[in-house]
């Protein structure tokens, strides 16, 4: 699933494309939305909330998308030829007189009153790359169940807005703790947040995601095992956390990192 930095790129490339346009294409292709019509209105602005993107039109409607898992938005030029799937996943076609942004595979996508926003995203903890990051609000909310795994609590949208699984064992290596230790246990847990914040920010404009600060090897351990640690040379590890339909593939170096495992 596209992680914050992911959809705030996505973002920038759909505001530079549509924002300040007006439309003279509109196609949603989901069956709530297959009499709506957007042509003739100009876009606003198109912003990134954790993992969700809401394109704001005037008039007061804003378009909610969210990517999930194999969701994506390409933007293309006049006349370019479009290679984001076949046509039968496209669910969404915005078009400018100079450009076209097109919706693949989109799981979410809604039109709602830009005042009724908080409907969608509201439920939404801290944004990591958002004007409302709030360090305080979001180290209340990673604590108020001291005994919920860390690397569960850093996935939960309602905690802090824009962690995936990529980062959530990214961080834990960084921290030296397991994803499994309760947030309870974790030893400052406001440095956690503040490196998780730091990360984010460093790699919102990086094409590639990295947070060793080397070229050789972008990531410490996610989707690394059972290669050695970068620091250690100890295999990575690699099991599963969290139940059912919510179970992530969850990394870690047993050497550096300290608390329970599987």
């Amino acid at each position: 699933m596209p992680e914050g930095d992911t959809v705030f790129q996505a973002a920038a490339r759909l505001h530079s494309a549509l924002g300040g346009q007006l439309l003279n294409r509109s196609d949603l292709r989901v069956p709530k939305l297959a009499t709506a019509d957007l042509t003739g209105r100009h876009v606003l602005d198109v912003t990134p909330r954790g993992k969700h993107l809401l394109t704001r039109v005037e008039g007061g409607l804003t378009l909610h998308s969210h990517l999930r898992m194999d969701g994506s938005w390409k933007v293309y030029a006049s006349g370019e030829r479009w290679r984001g799937g076949p046509a039968h996943q496209i669910r969404a076609i915005l078009g400018t007189e100079n450009r076209t942004a097109v919706g693949y595979r989109l799981p979410v996508l809604e039109l709602l009153r830009t005042a009724d926003e908080a409907k969608a995203v509201g439920h939404l903890g801290p944004d990591l790359l958002g004007p409302d990051w709030d360090l305080e609000a979001a180290s209340r909310n990673l604590l108020a169940d001291p005994e919920r795994p860390v690397g569960e609590a850093l996935l939960d949208q309602r905690v802090l807005a824009g962690v995936g699984n990529v980062y959530k064992s990214e961080i834990c290596f960084l921290r030296g703790v397991t994803p499994w230790l309760p947030v309870g246990r974790v030893p400052a847990p406001d440095k956690l947040l503040a490196l998780t914040k730091k990360l984010l920010d460093a790699n919102r404009d990086r094409p590639a995601r990295v947070t060793t600060g080397r070229r050789d090897q972008r990531l410490y351990v996610y989707g690394l095992a059972p290669r050695p640690c970068l620091r250690c040379a100890t295999p990575i590890r690699v099991a599963d956390q969290g139940a059912g339909t919510r179970a992530r593939p969850t990394y870690w170096c047993p050497h550096c990192q300290h608390g329970p495992t599987p």
